[in-house]
């Protein structure tokens, strides 16, 4: 019997099933291992486990399952203390790993990750979590080591856990941490699996972490990237996804994490702006002077602060009374940034002012600066034309060579992306009595949309057609219009119009019976259809249509009447 006993107690050992006091290392190691307590929205406790301390900075991990759903989590050390987590780090469902930040007061004690991973055959301890003051683990060896990428590995071990093990730290005999156990699928396997501690290190967020469905699955607050441009990017996307309490709070940490980089203030002054209140004019001001004395480019610093107020301006109905954010102070932010460097895009917010302040000299000039720098483009272009169509007295052919400009960005065939300008440098061109001009651009906007046209755009070829005699055109036109939109009793009238002009009275009738029908209260199609029936040969109808014009407030019709009525 005593035999017996002794045969398996030394198959137990083998196998790691025997769990034994720790090397002398394990007093002070297990002061890094901690429980895990996580609640779900309604403060009720969610899942416990385990977890432990990989720096001295409060960074901690554990297995993702005690975390998916969770609102609020705590850690219990050794010592007894319960410290929250305040920050997720970085998640992978698939070797089910969590890395986060807990509140700390002090150094805390952690496990060093060893500096070569371990190896076949090697010794290894499961360091369980104890308030105890001796240690007992479980031991065995590594049986196999698969690498999983970038310096990480994933250990298959002869030995045996269980649920308690979870989330342990496996250690080497030097004291160092190795890797994390995984949860066993199979509760009979005399086999163990551990995550390489590598693995759970490398977790970090990113700048599209915003959309990665394994840390949207835990409602615990997420830290930054710890590199500053990712961080960046992710409070841009964060801006959209957050509410706003949630958003200030990411804000905040930025600005803590770094307090040299200008756009934390300028973001956070652009949050407290949009509560458009006086309770914040205060603290937007502090922000916005902030940003200034922060940013290395001081330039960069008024430029961004005048597009904020420019935003400000022109989408606010009600402003705050205390607050001076206004076009005047944007314009003198804008112009300070100019004073340093011509940048094109401090032209353009520039132009952009001028603009809304209908001082459109100024906006056009300022937009034919932007013309001269590497930001030129077909749109800056089109910006200056539009300017300068709107001061009074400026001559078409200077316009016209400001959209010359913004076309000469695209080679022929043109496609949709140049047709906006095409059409827009016909509509100038007609305005300028330059039919012909404008309907071969009509042409080329029809070319580069592809024909995918509105009956709209046939009405307006044909109206430039017409003045330039090319007649057929314009009836092809005017006819595709109305196949268009039948029911479109300005077209029907607009095609009575080309009928009367061309003199075919008969189709202009047509046209203009179409039109009142569509419409009884259409004044100039009455009006129209009442001229052609008096120049034809039914001047009593004729005449009613014209006293219904009349009716209807015409006033042309009332002198047609008192040539006709005799």
């Amino acid at each position: 019997m005593r035999k017996t006993i002794f045969i398996t107690l030394c198959a137990l050992s083998i196998n790691g099933l025997w769990a034994q006091e720790l090397p002398k290392w394990a007093k002070k190691a297990k002061k890094a291992v901690f429980s895990v307590i996580t609640y779900n929205a309604e403060n009720k406790i969610l899942n416990t486990g385990n977890g432990f301390y990989i720096d001295s900075e409060g960074t901690g991990v554990s297995d993702y399952s005690l975390f998916k759903g969770a609102h609020r989590a705590v850690v219990v050390t050794a010592d007894g203390k319960e410290l929250p987590v305040t920050l997720i780090l970085g998640a992978n469902d698939m070797y089910d790993v969590v890395r986060f930040k807990t509140e700390t007061t002090k150094k805390q004690e952690s496990l060093s990750a060893a500096s070569v991973p371990g190896k076949e055959n090697d010794k290894v301890y499961v360091m369980p979590y104890s308030t105890q003051n001796s240690v007992n683990g479980t031991t065995g060896t590594i049986q196999n080591v698969d690498s999983i990428g970038n310096n990480s590995f994933y250990y298959t071990l002869s030995m045996s856990t269980g649920a308690k093990d979870v989330s342990c730290p496996l250690m080497n005999e030097n004291g160092e941490v190795i890797g994390m156990i995984q949860r066993n699928s199979d509760s009979e396997d005399k086999k163990s699996y551990a995550l390489g501690i590598n693995f759970a290190k490398s977790l970090s967020i990113n700048a599209l972490s915003g959309n990665d469905t394994t840390l949207k699955s835990i409602k615990i607050k997420k830290g930054l990237p710890e590199d500053e441009s990712q961080a960046l990017v992710f409070l841009y996307m964060m801006s959209s996804q957050l509410d706003a309490e949630e958003y200030l709070s990411i804000l905040n940490d930025f600005i803590n994490m770094y307090p040299n980089n200008m756009e934390g203030y300028l973001r956070r002054a652009t949050y407290y702006m949009d509560k458009n209140s006086d309770e914040f004019v205060s603290t937007v001001e502090d922000n916005l002077k902030k940003t200034l004395d922060v940013a290395e480019n001081k330039a960069e610093a008024h430029y961004s602060i005048a597009k904020l107020m420019y935003n400000f301006s022109i989408s606010k109905a009600k402003k705050t009374e205390k607050a001076n954010w206004t076009l005047s102070r944007a314009l003198d932010e804008v112009n300070q940034a100019i004073a340093v460097s011509g940048e094109g895009l401090y032209y353009q917010i520039q132009g952009d002012i001028y603009f809304a302040l209908k001082d459109y000299s100024k906006a056009a000039a300022a937009y034919e600066s932007v013309c001269k720098t590497p930001m030129s483009s077909a749109s800056t272009y089109y910006a200056a034309a539009k300017a300068r169509e709107l001061v009074e007295g400026t001559d078409k052919k200077e316009i016209i060579a400001l959209m010359d400009s913004a076309v000469a960005y695209y080679n022929t065939p043109y496609g949709k992306d140049a047709a906006p300008y095409l059409f827009e440098r016909a509509r100038i061109k007609s305005d300028a009595k330059m039919y012909r001009e404008a309907v071969m651009d009509y042409n080329s906007f029809y070319d580069a949309m592809l024909g995918q046209v509105s009956a709209e755009f046939y009405v307006i070829r044909q109206q430039a057609e017409m003045q330039c005699r090319m007649y057929q055109q314009a009836i092809n036109d005017i006819n595709k219009a109305v196949e268009l939109e039948p029911s479109n009793a300005g077209y029907w009238t607009e095609k009575g119009g080309v009928h009367i002009r061309l003199n075919q009275n008969d189709e202009a009738i047509t046209a203009l019976e179409k039109a009142v029908s569509i419409d009884p209260k259409n004044a100039d199609a009455f009006r129209m259809l009442g001229y052609c029936q008096v120049k034809g040969k039914d001047k009593k109808k004729g005449l009613e249509n014209l006293n219904k014009a009349k009716e209807l407030g015409d006033t042309i019709a009332e002198d047609l009447i008192k040539k006709y009525a005799k």
